[in-house]
């Protein structure tokens, strides 16, 4: 688990011009930690994220506001305060994600609408891409289509999954913080504990949507985190980003955008073709989330000491933590369950695509290294999830699982590698990550030979008397149990 188990407050950036970038990130609050909860330095009037009074939400609303200004800020809370849906409130976060977007990334690039050029070029570039892991898989292509997104584009395409994801984290405080208190003070406390899910939705949506605002200005694509976030059979790209992202690689921009669409297109075809998956991985997820243990001691005495005119000390009490640690058995399990399902995800496109780039691109190996690296040095995968679910992926995991599946496509084949993913049962387990040999060479059953036997068993007919000569009575084949 991190330090902030919520981890819904990202870290402070770095300033990029030395002395002046510290004294200007200290007048503003710097990052999204607990000087500035609410993330209302955003409000209109009240100097972007951070500015006069960022320290204190409400002042930064009401301490140097003009009439517009100040009708502006008091919708925004009265929105807050009465909000009643889920966990988690995703307008908000939706809001917040784009006013996110709109202020462009840390070296100072702007969102952009994508031109008809880009558009074209990156459904050639995933056409391509499928043609060459014809080779590479027998997963046949699962993009529909091929799609170039904005980075705001992205957010709204996105945050449906987000939802999925996020929402069973946040559900077990708000069910905390309705159990606390014994029941027959609960009747008496009800618009306290309404206000507080009220404040609660609120702030999980402002820091999901700071989150994913500025997730969206480093991801190439709807898959980077191993788990598809954007409409089924669509495969995109952001052309932005991957412009950023090759920037600095000496290599030229067709190849990156080829390499990346490469992965694009191996994610959609795992995820189109093996229609378990998602389920499998979401749930993976749900099941993390529910296991979480809330501390109600320490929940207890923020209910007893909550203060409605102090607010920020409901979050400053979230960002000490929350969650006790996952010491039973069955929660460890868990995350132990979707740590591999992911890292089995990841492992299996790093290799399929190194496969189907290595013969064509002379930039393979210095592309694949430069993606590890960005994943061993905590990239949007490992980065969100901590931050989101307090969940980081090991790039140690990853790694295993990428060799193991390329030991595998030597040892049984690209059919016999990719026959894996016909069940969930019949995949590398934790264990088998940390053994990828004593796994490929394990005997293992024909799967092959028991579908044709059980095929034509439902055909009517084995066609393999050898194996029924001593059966007279079913000569027709009419049952091969």
């Amino acid at each position: 688990m991190s330090d902030t188990p919520f981890g819904f407050g990202l870290p402070p950036e770095e300033p990029d011009d030395g002395d002046e970038g510290k004294k200007k990130d200290q007048q503003s609050g710097g990052g999204q930690g607990p000087a500035n909860p609410f993330g209302f330095g955003g409000l209109p009037g009240a100097g972007g994220f951070g500015g006069p009074g960022a320290d204190n939400p409400f002042a930064a609303m009401f301490g140097s506001l003009n009439p517009t200004d100040l009708g502006a800020a008091f919708q925004q809370l009265g929105q807050m305060l009465s909000y009643e849906g889920g966990p988690v409130n995703w307008d908000m976060a939706k809001q917040i994600a784009r006013q996110t977007v709109s202020q462009g990334t840390a070296d100072g690039t702007k969102d952009a609408s994508v031109g008809p050029a880009e558009r074209t070029a990156v459904q050639e570039a995933v056409r391509l891409a499928d043609l060459w892991l014809d080779d590479a898989t027998s997963l046949p292509s699962g993009a529909g289509s091929a799609v170039a997104w904005s980075r705001a584009e992205w957010v709204e395409a996105t945050l449906p999954a987000w939802q999925e994801l996020v929402d069973p984290v946040a559900e077990r405080v708000g069910t905390a913080m309705g159990d606390v208190l014994p029941e027959e003070m609960q009747a008496m406390a009800g618009p306290l504990i309404g206000m507080m899910r009220s404040m609660g939705g609120a702030m999980f949506g402002t820091q999901i949507g700071q989150a994913v605002g500025v997730l969206a200005g480093e991801v190439v694509g709807s898959t980077d985190i191993g788990l598809p976030l954007g409409p089924v059979g669509k495969a995109a790209l952001l052309p932005i980003n991957i412009e950023t992202f090759g920037k600095d690689l000496s290599v030229p921009q067709e190849e990156v955008r080829l390499y990346l669409a490469l992965r694009e297109a191996a994610h959609q075809r795992l995820f189109a073709h093996v229609p378990w998956l998602r389920s499998h991985l979401f749930g993976a997820v749900d099941g993390y989330a529910r296991g979480i243990k809330v501390d109600t001691a320490k929940l207890e005495d923020v209910v007893g000491q909550f203060d409605p005119q102090n607010p920020e000390q409901l979050q400053d009490a979230l960002q000490q933590g929350m969650f006790q640690p996952e010491d039973t058995p069955e929660q460890k399990a868990a995350l132990a369950r979707l740590e591999t399902a992911l890292a089995l995800v990841e492992g299996w496109v790093d290799a399929v695509v190194h496969a189907a780039a290595k013969p064509r691109l002379s930039s393979a190996d210095a592309l694949r290294e430069t993606l590890r690296r960005r994943r061993a040095s905590g990239g949007p995968a490992e980065q969100t999830f901590a931050t989101l679910i307090g969940l980081e992926l090991r790039p140690r995991r990853l790694r295993d699982a990428s060799r193991l599946w390329a030991s595998l496509t030597d040892a049984r084949g690209v059919d016999g590698r990719d026959a894996l993913w016909h069940h969930p049962d019949m995949l590398p387990t934790a264990s088998d990550l940390d053994d990828p040999d004593g796994f490929v060479h394990r005997e293992q059953i024909d799967f092959s030979e028991l579908d044709k036997m059980l095929g034509e068993a439902a055909s009517g007919s084995t066609g393999k008397p050898d194996l029924r000569k001593d059966d007279k009575d079913d000569d027709k084949g009419d049952g091969a149990e």
